[in-house]
């Protein structure tokens, strides 16, 4: 059935960021086919199930370009004790899930992810078959990637956060193979699953924890399989320090001397990269996932303006405890006026583009989502404007980066399907996995504090769900 969303504003994200007024979009078979003028549309159209748009502004959907799913378990509690964590357990509360946990707290991600108005995440993280199929039944639009790393957690003291002492750091050829394995494992098994709304990526962790083999092993994987790859780099100083003692260089140096570096490489978070690693990053057209609300939350920023000018993507992503991409646009726009000390600079226009065509070219994507242009995917979320913290909207993607929330987020569709309709999500039993979330959540960190009474813990946790 061909739907027409008409006598609406249209915020087509395409090369000339055009806003269209009074104007219709065509969804037909998953697909844009045609946007314009809603009595040209009409004209052009008939038999479509209408759809009224007047109050409503429609959107591309946002693309989350570094998630970590699971992470939700630990909502409330890891954003406040740095990272690596100062908090002294061996694991997190997400540790401790068991695989149907690990199911019900994916789709409590996915559930914040489709309420503001994501449309696309690539999702890293260790055993993803376990929950894999409830992902897919989401709707969304999926880059699954295995979490792969060879160092051996035997050798040496571990937290939640990392080793300790460089010393510490040994890597294992066996725990590099099964990584490998698993790898790809999930890419044979998912890669263009759903009419290739699915799609794999390779996902070595992070410079401290990925010995040159693994790094070049997962790079040789992503061409193989010709897909992209990613992994964590320059996210704290803690990284830096190892790196530098390990290896005598600093992490985007150790990436480079093993031939990581690449266009096909997606890079998250870039905080405390400096001038150095900037230039290699920008020389091989490498992305970035700009992570701008768990940064802010970690005190720390990363130089997006520095690594746009050396010829870097930009994307965004959410990380870890929170999926709600309004968020990060906003954070991300705050967080490099103050970096920057510039009042106008970026525009909100600008964070759009991070969050949506940045995101798409990132990923490998382009050619069939990041903006709202016939020919492209029917990913989209609609914004019901007519709220008092975004009228007059004599500047919408302004009113909305700057104003908006996730609850203006009234609609989301993938591949001109819904996912949320009128604020009522159509693929998950939001009522049922938040009830559920709220009392493994309790479970697993009651169980953790629980299990080792002699680490100091600085919360009193509640005495059950509220």
């Amino acid at each position: 059935m061909t739907i027409m969303i008409r006598d609406t504003t249209i915020v087509t994200s395409n090369p000339q960021r055009e806003l269209l007024y009074n104007s219709a979009i065509v969804v037909d078979g998953g697909e844009i086919t045609d946007i314009g003028p809603t009595e040209e549309m009409e004209l052009r159209y008939s038999g479509c199930e209408l759809i009224q748009g007047r109050g409503k502004v429609i959107f591309p959907g946002l693309i989350n370009c570094h998630t970590h799913l699971l992470a939700t378990a630990d909502k409330g509690i890891l954003e406040d004790y740095g990272f690596p964590t100062t908090l002294r357990f061996p694991t997190t509360g997400r540790g401790l899930l068991d695989s149907d946990e690990s199911n019900i707290f994916a789709l409590l991600a996915c559930i914040e992810a489709i309420r503001s108005g994501t449309t696309t995440l690539l999702e890293i993280s260790s055993d993803i078959f376990e929950y894999a199929e409830s992902l897919n039944s989401t709707g969304l639009r999926l880059l699954l990637a295995e979490n792969l790393a060879d160092v051996d957690g035997s050798k040496g003291s571990q937290l939640a956060g990392g080793f300790r002492h460089v010393g510490e750091f040994e890597f294992s050829e066996a725990k590099r193979d099964a990584s490998l394995k698993k790898g790809s494992d999930l890419i044979e098994a998912w890669h263009g699953k759903s009419e290739g709304r699915i799609l794999g990526f390779v996902g070595p962790h992070a410079p401290e924890t990925v010995s040159p083999e693994l790094l070049r092993a997962s790079k040789a994987m992503a061409e193989d399989y010709a897909v992209g790859y990613t992994i964590h780099l320059s996210q704290s100083y803690k990284e830096i320090e190892l790196i530098k003692g390990l290896r005598g260089v600093l992490p985007t140096q150790y990436l480079y001397a093993n031939e990581f570096l690449s266009d096909r490489l997606v890079a998250a978070h870039c905080r405390h990269v400096d001038s150095s690693e900037i230039t290699l990053l920008g020389r091989f057209q490498s992305s970035i996932s700009h992570n701008s609300a768990i940064g802010a939350r970690r005190g720390a920023a990363a130089p997006i303006r520095e690594l746009l000018s050396a010829g870097c993507t930009v994307g965004m992503g959410s990380d870890n405890m929170a999926e709600d991409m309004v968020e990060v646009m906003r954070s991300g726009l705050f967080h490099e006026r103050v970096r920057c000390k510039d009042e106008m600079y970026p525009q909100p226009e600008d964070v759009l583009e991070w969050a949506t065509n940045g995101g798409a070219q990132a990923l490998g994507i382009s050619e069939h989502v990041g903006s709202l242009q016939a020919g492209k995917k029917a990913d989209l979320f609609i914004v019901d404007i007519r709220k008092a913290h975004l009228v007059p909207t004599l500047r919408i993607v302004s009113a909305f980066i700057h104003n908006g929330m996730a609850s203006d987020v009234t609609d989301v569709m993938v591949d001109g399907v819904w996912l949320m309709r009128d604020s009522k999500l159509t693929t998950i039993d939001e009522d049922d996995v938040v009830s559920r979330a709220e009392k493994i959540g309790h479970r697993v960190w009651n169980k953790l504090v629980d299990d080792y009474p002699d680490i100091p813990f600085p919360i009193k946790l509640p005495p059950g769900p509220l």
